[in-house]
């Protein structure tokens, strides 16, 4: 009787220790994948308790959580032939273990050569300007050159991005020259333009002002009332703008008499030098006429001569 007992007790114990060898505890962030006598079953296991045939099956624990991995810095020439040093940071995760687990030997490995290949291939077929300003486009091809030979491992690139773009110094310079000229011309640009408009806001106001001429009075009143507010010694005469327009108006008044007096003494003058002028003309055809009236009643023969009258009386 105790011997049957003894030999209960003995299987009962190798139950136990058969049992505990067989059985794994696979955590949330893992899944399992079970080798039975060298051949990967085609399900793995879920997180939780699992249980193994012993001395048959060996399981090995695939993590799926994203993996953060940096990409080393690569050197190489882009499109415009300018060489740049760039690095950047792969996120993946597995999303078949059993594909992970037999297809690649080290898929961490496999994933970084992947992307320091693709990157200095990205890195030859763009441009500076694309590397500096649109990432965006560079993030999507560097994850589908990455994702393509990934897919065939049960591997997903959930992203790619580019951390930092090393540059020479004398480029940087360069750029460094023209970014500040383009500023400058900004700058210029938008001086210009505020200056155009208000030569144009002037020319508006000017020509309202002209349509009413209180404004300009309320215009100078404002003036005054704005320098009075500060706190100095400057004097402030103001001049009535009415006073402003009563010697403006006296002056052009003025200036129609003395123009109106020129004209009329210009109109006498002319005046007296017509009626000269045909005083001369009535006195010269006086004279005409006088002459003619002599030349009509003159004698018709000459009185003989001194010489003549001795031989007459002979």
């Amino acid at each position: 009787m105790e011997g049957t007992v003894v030999a209960v007790v003995v299987v009962a114990a190798l139950f136990l220790l058969v049992l505990k060898s067989g059985m794994r505890v696979v955590n949330q962030v893992e899944r399992g994948v079970v080798f039975r006598w060298g051949k990967a079953l085609p399900s793995h296991r879920q997180p939780g308790i699992t249980f193994l045939i012993p001395f048959a099956d060996r399981m090995r624990k695939v993590n799926v959580q994203v993996v953060t991995m940096p990409v080393p810095t690569q050197e190489g020439i882009t499109k415009d032939n300018v060489s740049v040093k760039v690095d950047a940071v792969v996120y993946f995760r597995v999303t078949d273990p059993v594909r992970a687990a037999i297809e690649v030997q080290d898929y961490h490995f496999a994933v970084g050569q992947v992307a320091q290949s693709s990157l200095r291939s990205i890195i030859g077929k763009s441009d500076l300007d694309d590397l500096l300003s649109d990432r965006e486009r560079l993030h999507e091809g560097l994850a589908l050159m990455i994702d393509s030979p990934a897919a065939g491992w049960g591997i997903h690139i959930d992203r790619v991005e580019i951390k930092d773009v090393q540059l020479p110094e004398s480029l940087k310079r360069s750029m460094s020259r023209q970014a500040e000229a383009e500023r400058e011309r900004r700058a210029r640009v938008i001086t210009a333009d505020g200056e155009f408009q208000a030569a144009q806001q002037l020319a508006n106001a000017s020509r309202i002002m002209s349509d009413t001429p209180e404004a300009m009075q309320l215009r100078l009143l404002q003036t005054v009332v704005e320098v009075a507010a500060e706190k100095n010694s400057t004097l402030v005469m103001p001049f009535p703008v009415e006073l402003l327009r009563y010697f403006d108006r006296a002056t052009k008044k003025l200036d129609q008499e003395v123009e109106k007096n020129e004209v009329e003494k210009n109109e006498v003058e002319k005046n007296e030098v017509e009626k000269s002028a045909r005083d001369v003309d009535g006195l010269k055809a006086g004279i005409e006429q006088i002459a003619a009236v002599a030349d009509k009643f003159a004698p018709a023969a000459e009185l003989p001569g001194p010489e003549s009258a001795p031989a007459e009386q002979q």
